[in-house]
């Protein structure tokens, strides 16, 4: 019998240092904002730490310490439940914010289910595929069933404008597929709907459209819909190659969503290009460890594991910083582990546990 190995260190000093810096982060460049709306520079790093941080190191020690035979079987279940609180967006239980119904209101607690969604699909189509029960790379005993089920989810969050986490959740399905052993003409054909489903999108959605065309003429409107882009740019380049100093950022005062969808561009102001380098290398680590688990992993569940979360985390960083720096057009996603948003810190330190439980037992 194998004995009990301890957790990978990489991924949970790489997960302390990235939460520790996500909260100094943030505690720049939200003091001015917090001091004018609720006169309290601190209140946002306050939140981030009652509604994230505590939230999101119950989640990490309940995934890492739970029997690794739960962790397996419980998938199902955990995407029913995960699937209903987002049906449940649609009721008077769901809050809008942004013009989308993302936030799940229950007593006196909101959060966002959709940021975990991105965790039980994965974890459910890890255990479907490593069951055994039956060959899932043919087309009516693999293919059918994985398009119904990510169709499904995909298409509810696509009505509540939910784009990023719609192509998240491909990214982190296909990952996990592929590994999984599907023909390779099938992923083609899914790859192909996928891209079509995501055009049509677009097309018939006018402010999809509208972040599409801003991405493809950034000169034009500037002080409308190019201007967060324009904005996170000219931020993004005063930081030079040593930053201008932690605290010390001028320019973040007129931009939007500084705290959450473009922290990077503060970050990259106030450490510079060597301090965006390190963060993005820390990142790449992460991601690099993950992979390298999933090929030692003898365990099928686990490998799988591994790679769809390391995908999901590897394809959201990228978005983040590709849309904060122009490279794609821009869209609201958090920058794991660091962007302001309690749903969001407690997913990816709970997705961290997982993973740690994984190196461990799997």
């Amino acid at each position: 019998m194998v004995g009990r190995k301890q957790v990978d260190y990489i991924i949970l000093v790489i997960t302390i240092l990235l939460v520790i810096f996500g909260l100094i982060a943030l505690s720049s460049a939200s003091s001015d904002l917090g001091k004018l709306q609720f006169n309290n520079p601190y209140y946002y790093l306050e939140h981030q730490v009652l509604f994230g941080l505590s939230l999101g190191l119950i989640g990490m020690a309940v995934a890492l310490y739970a029997p690794y035979r739960i962790l397996k079987k419980a998938p199902p279940l955990l995407l029913l439940i995960n699937v209903i609180m987002i049906l449940a967006l649609f009721t008077p239980l769901g809050v809008n914010s942004g013009g989308a119904e993302r936030w799940l209101r229950l007593g006196g607690l909101e959060f966002q289910p959709t940021e975990f969604i991105k965790i039980t699909l994965v974890l459910y189509l890890a255990s479907w595929l490593s069951s055994g029960k039956k060959d899932r790379k043919g087309l009516e005993e693999g293919v059918i069933p994985f398009v119904s089920v990510v169709g499904f989810i995909s298409l509810v969050l696509l009505l509540q404008h939910s784009t990023s986490a719609t192509i998240f959740l491909w990214v982190g399905a296909a990952a996990v597929y592929f590994v999984g052993g599907v023909k390779a003409k099938y992923l083609v054909y899914m790859g192909i709907a996928a891209a079509a489903v995501l055009a049509l999108a677009v097309l018939i959605t006018p402010y999809r459209m509208e972040r599409v065309l801003t991405f493809l003429h950034p000169n034009h409107n500037t002080a409308g819909s190019a201007y967060q882009i324009n904005q996170s740019l000219i931020t993004i380049g005063s930081g030079g190659f040593f930053g201008v100093g932690y605290g010390q950022s001028q320019i973040k005062k007129y931009l939007p969503a500084r705290i959450n969808d473009a922290i990077f561009a503060v970050i990259a102001e106030e450490f510079g290009f060597i301090g965006a380098i390190i963060l993005i290398t820390a990142y790449l680590f992460y991601v690099l460890r993950c992979f390298i688990l999933a090929k030692e992993a003898h365990d099928s569940f686990g490998k799988l594991t591994l790679v769809g979360f390391a995908s999901v985390i590897g394809a959201q960083v990228f978005v983040h910083i590709g849309a904060t720096s122009g490279l794609i057009p821009l869209t609201g996603v958090p920058l794991p582990f660091i962007s302001y948003g309690g749903s969001s810190l407690a997913a990816f330190m709970t997705m961290s546990g997982i993973l740690l439980n994984i190196s461990r037992n799997g």
